[in-house]
């Protein structure tokens, strides 16, 4: 289960020239005509994403081993990132429809989307803090919409796990998650090889392949399956609240436009390899269910100083029965471009398939404490098999889709946004290269990619890269003031798994596919 990817403007029609009138002078022939490109609309799916109660931004932080030089990456952008038109756009309201807007080409002045701030750590201020403060600053902005919306932040600044740190932040109308992950990666090459492009891990087709051979039970089960989760995602809208827990308590209204703080944390990608062999299921499984034991364990930690004056015992369970949490799951719905279309296209020119299309699952996730760490896994691959037997993300971004065009963008960011705001938390993980990658000669140490926006309290993004795999989260303080400590359930949580499988003496082979 991955996140994220493409919209409606990919599978429209090449927007053909208009022919246009024009004078040629006194004398001359009466007139002439010239062809002129009209401009592109915007797809259905990235007008909801600038309405003012859904203005979502993508913010992916970048660790590199050397010191960003500038003049490198201006040079280098004019000749990869900005061939992209969505990059060297404005998105302009269209005059001729009501509430529409359009792509306008524009020239793109690099001044205006490089930015180095001097940031000065004191004495008693550590640089991680300091990089961690201006993120959470810079979440409590937009970018002006004057300019193509995306911004590239080099801080120059050492911390504890890079030299240097970039910040890359793009509004979400110009593309999903992983179509901007994609994209970026294109701009990227191996550190062992430069003019090849990264590798990215090899997809199990053989279960896809399976799929077309199912009887008719099996796609009985899917339509039922689907027709619940629909009515489950339609109870969400009109009145089916999670329970309220120290992941949402303290929310407000217009948390969204707050700020966030990022933090995040590197874990071995071989540890979550191994765990995934020994039990026979999937990194994103392992994922969700390292993910499901840090926050039952971090869950049962605020419960238990809640009933400290009662004598509780945090060790034991304190968890209330039948908490009802779930996570709003970006599901990516179709094929994505590869690394070499998106490299050929902003070296050529050539057309790539681009945008936000991506469908909404509702995941639910059981808190409890379990006597056997290995439970958590078992747990979560019972539920996401159960989800990917069910045509929920395809069925939902198409009635938003039909919201959007019925009734308007506006009424599609509202019913977007009471969905996140009656569920606890956004999840969504990303694969990334195998090897190790350089941007533009600088090699990387991690990526860290989440967003800000959303009215949760909580999103967490997993990104793999090479051997390690790095955790973001996005918090609301006001919600969770020790989000440093989430992380460090999270770390456990992954050390109590994977040495529940070593006892257990089950370790196959690591594999590098994710399915």
């Amino acid at each position: 289960m991955g996140p994220v990817g493409g919209d409606f403007d990919s599978r429209l029609p090449p927007l053909k020239p208009v022919r246009t009138k024009r004078s040629a002078g006194n004398g001359q022939k009466p007139e002439v005509f010239e062809e002129v490109e009209e401009e592109e609309p915007l797809s259905p799916i990235a007008r909801i994403f600038h309405e003012p109660c859904f203005n979502i931004y993508v913010m992916a932080i970048a660790g590199c081993k050397t010191r960003i030089n500038v003049d490198v990456v201006k040079a280098n952008l004019g000749h990869t990132l900005l061939k992209h038109p969505r990059f060297s756009s404005l998105q302009v309201k269209d005059a001729k429809k009501d509430g529409g807007m359009k792509w306008f080409p524009t020239k793109v002045d690099l001044d205006k989307h490089i930015i180095t701030p001097e940031l000065h750590c004191a004495a008693d201020d550590p640089p991680d803090k300091v990089v961690e403060d201006y993120i959470s600053d810079l979440s409590k902005t937009s970018i002006d919409d004057s300019k193509p919306l995306w911004e590239l932040h080099i801080l120059n600044i050492k911390t504890s796990d890079a030299e240097d740190v970039a910040v890359f932040r793009i509004h979400h109308s110009i593309g999903d998650g992983m179509s901007l992950m994609s994209l970026v990666l294109a701009c990227t090459r191996q550190i062992s090889n430069p003019k090849a492009l990264p590798t990215l891990p090899v997809r199990n087709t053989a279960k896809n392949k399976a799929v077309k051979s199912k009887g008719i039970w099996w796609r009985i089960k899917l339509v039922w399956n689907t027709i619940i989760d629909v009515l489950m995602f339609t109870a969400t809208l009109v009145f089916l609240k999670d329970t309220v827990t120290p992941l949402s308590y303290g929310r407000k209204t217009g948390v969204e436009n707050g700020g966030k703080r990022f933090v995040y944390r590197t874990i071995s990608l071989d540890d979550v390899k191994l765990i995934k062999n020994a039990m026979n299921t999937t990194i994103n499984d392992v994922v969700m269910g390292v993910s499901l034991a840090g926050l039952s364990r971090y869950l049962n930690r605020k419960y238990g100083g809640m009933k400290e004056n009662k004598g509780a015992n945090q060790k034991k369970n304190n968890l209330p029965k039948n908490i009802r949490l779930r996570a709003v799951l970006a599901m990516n719905i179709r094929p994505l471009p590869g690394l070499h279309a998106l490299a050929e296209m902003m070296e050529k020119g050539s057309k790539a398939k681009w945008g936000n299309w991506f469908g909404c699952v509702l995941l639910p996730f059981d808190v409890v404490i379990n006597d056997d760490p290995l439970d958590y896994i078992r747990q979560t691959k019972a539920t996401i098999d159960r989800k990917k037997h069910s045509l929920e993300a395809v069925v939902t971004y198409f009635l938003l889709s039909m919201v959007v065009k019925i009734f308007g963008a506006k009424v599609a960011a509202l019913v977007h946004r009471r969905i996140f705001k009656q569920t606890t938390m956004c999840f969504s993980n990303v694969v990334g290269p195998v090897e190790e990658i350089g941007f533009y000669g600088h090699p990387i140490t991690f990526l860290a990619p989440c967003v800000y926006g959303p009215p949760n309290g909580l999103t967490m993004h997993f990104q793999s890269y090479s051997n390690a795999m790095t955790f973001a989260l996005s918090v609301d303080e006001e919600v969770i003031p020790d989000s440093h400590e989430l992380c460090d359930d999270l770390e456990e949580s992954l050390k109590l798994i994977k040495d529940a499988v070593i006892e257990g003496g089950v370790i196959k082979n690591n594999s590098t596919k994710w399915e």
